[in-house]
C-alpha cells in the first residue's frame, strides 16, 4: 500500500482533511490539495498529531490550469494517481429567484465543472494503468431536491449523473467509481455556510423571507441531533479506498437513508451498474 497515491481535493478543512489523515495513516502517499495553500496549518498540525506526512499542493478546481498543473506535478513525482477525492465543494442558499447566475455559475463550477475536469484530468492515466479508484463525495442533495438549495443540488444531482454513466465504462478499465452522500454534517465549512447564509435570508423579500427563515429554523434541530462529523465521512472514504468491491453508492447515516428512502430502492446503487455493465460486456 505504501506506494499508492491518493490526490484529495478540498484539503484545508473538514471531510478533505479529515479524508487525507485517515488515507496517510491507511499507507497512501497523500497529495492533499487546496485553493489556498496558506490555509494549510490546520491540517500540518492534524498529520503531526497523527504521525503522518502528506504533500500540500495548490489545486483550484475551477481553473483548468490548476487541474492540469496539479495532474501534471503528481505525476512526474510519483508517476501513479491510484485513489482520487472529489471533495471540494461551495455551498450556496437561495431559491431561484434569489440566485443570480453568478452564484449560479460559482455554484456549478466548483461543486460539478470542478470534479468533471479533474475526473478527466486524472482518467487517462488510470486507464493507462488498468487500475484506480474514483470517490466523489456529492450530499443527500444529490438525490433529493431540497428548498432554498436548487442551485447546490442542481450541481450535485449533475455529478450523480456524470458518475452514475461513467462508471460502467470505468470497469472496464478496472476503475471502479464511488459516490459518498453525507446527510447533515458538522464542519467547519458548513458552519461557514450557514452563517453566511442569514445575511441572504434577511435580505430575502416576501413571500421567500418567511418561508425560508422557516426552513432554515428547522434545520438547526436536524443538524444538533442527526449531523455527522468530517472524522466520520473520512472514515468512510478510507473503508471505500480499502474495499475490494467498493459499492457504488454510500449514504453515510440511517438519517440521510430515511431521507430518500421513497426515491431510492436500491440504496448502494450496484443494480444500476450492473446492468449497464453487463450490456457493455455485450
Amino acid at each position: 500500500m505504501s506506494n499508492k497515491v491518493a490526490l484529495v481535493t478540498g484539503c484545508s478543512t473538514g471531510v478533505g482533511l479529515h479524508a487525507a489523515i485517515r488515507l496517510g495513516q491507511s499507507g497512501y502517499t497523500v497529495i492533499a490539495t487546496m485553493r489556498d495553500p496558506g490555509k494549510q496549518q490546520a491540517l500540518r498540525d492534524e498529520a503531526v498529531n497523527a504521525g503522518v506526512s502528506l504533500e500540500v499542493t495548490p489545486l483550484d478546481v475551477c481553473s483548468q490550469a490548476s487541474i492540469d498543473a496539479a495532474v501534471a506535478g503528481v505525476m512526474a513525482r510519483h508517476g501513479r494517481i491510484d485513489l482520487l477525492v472529489n471533495n471540494a465543494g461551495a455551498g450556496f442558499l437561495g431559491s431561484v429567484e434569489q440566485t443570480s447566475d453568478d452564484d449560479l455559475r460559482r455554484t456549478m463550477e466548483t461543486n460539478f465543472f470542478g470534479v468533471w475536469n479533474l475526473t478527466k484530468a486524472v482518467l487517462p492515466h488510470m486507464r493507462a494503468a488498468g487500475s484506480g479508484r474514483i470517490i466523489s463525495v456529492t450530499s443527500v442533495g444529490g438525490l433529493l431536491g431540497q428548498p432554498f438549495n436548487e442551485a447546490y443540488c442542481a450541481a450535485k444531482f449533475a455529478v450523480e449523473g456524470m458518475m452514475e454513466g461513467l462508471a460502467p465504462l470505468t470497469r472496464q478499465f478496472g476503475v471502479d467509481i464511488c459516490l459518498v452522500e453525507p446527510g447533515p454534517i458538522n464542519t467547519e465549512f458548513v458552519a461557514s455556510v450557514r452563517a453566511t447564509s442569514q445575511a441572504s435570508l434577511a435580505a430575502m423579500s416576501e413571500p421567500y423571507g418567511t418561508l425560508a427563515q422557516r426552513y432554515m429554523g428547522s434545520t438547526g434541530d436536524v443538524f444538533a441531533t442527526y449531523g455527522q462529523t468530517g472524522a466520520d465521512i473520512a472514515d468512510i472514504i478510507a473503508a471505500l479506498a480499502a474495499a475490494d468491491s467498493p459499492d457504488f453508492r454510500t449514504i453515510t447515516s440511517d438519517f440521510a437513508k430515511q431521507m430518500v428512502a421513497s426515491k431510492v430502492v436500491d440504496p448502494t446503487g450496484n443494480s444500476v451498474i450492473k446492468i449497464f455493465a453487463e450490456r457493455l460486456k455485450g
